[in-house]
């Protein structure tokens, strides 16, 4: 069980977030929606423990994976290698397998400045769910991308979440996401913010 106690975060003089708490059983994925600038980034930066510097108290399991807005990729290391040093104890057959699930079979030596956006992204879920995370953290997964590939990527994190049953948190300002692959909608709003019914 992941459980998410932040009572106060500041910038400076500037309260951005008051009581913000909840809990993400096993298996679980929970949208965080609001407003731009209201602060949902800034909740998944202190859930993932990149940002220490707040009020409250956060639980999380230490099998964790993180999906950014954008793909974040070594780009002088190959795709495969991108998997291989981020997930330690993956094989190079692992690797190819992870390559597979997400469409990129036989993409294992291409460098992300050779991918497309599109197989960049999946690259990322790869290395996400290569290390069969207990909790899944996404950050806007889905944005800046053109609808055709938005659905498949969607399609593709369904599919994913469903194989591996992570407790999953992720941000999207888009309330058909929320909606599709949510269990439970949570709604930050307010200054500082807080979560609304």
């Amino acid at each position: 069980m992941i459980r998410v106690d932040i009572r106060a975060k500041w910038f400076g003089q500037t309260q951005v977030l008051g009581p913000v708490r909840f809990d993400i059983a096993p298996g679980e994925t929970v949208a965080l929606v609001g407003p731009s600038g209201i602060g949902k980034s800034t909740v998944l930066r202190i859930v993932a423990g990149i940002d220490q510097r707040f009020d409250g108290t956060v639980e999380r399991p230490e099998e964790m994976a993180i999906v950014f807005q954008e793909p974040t990729l070594l780009p002088w290391r190959s795709a495969r290698d991108n998997l291989l040093l981020t997930q330690p104890g993956l094989t190079p057959e692992g690797a190819e397998q992870a390559l597979e699930r997400v469409g990129l079979a036989g993409r294992g030596d291409a460098f992300p400045g050779h991918l497309s956006l599109g197989q960049q992204r999946r690259l990322s879920l790869a290395r996400a769910f290569a290390g069969v995370p207990e909790l899944l953290i996404m950050d806007e997964p889905f944005v800046s991308l053109d609808p055709e590939m938005a659905e498949q990527m969607m399609a593709l994190t369904e599919q994913l979440i469903a194989e591996t049953r992570p407790a999953t948190l992720f941000v999207t300002h888009a309330e058909a996401e929320a909606a599709r692959l949510a269990t439970r909608v949570l709604h930050l709003d307010g200054q500082p913010a807080t979560l609304v019914a």
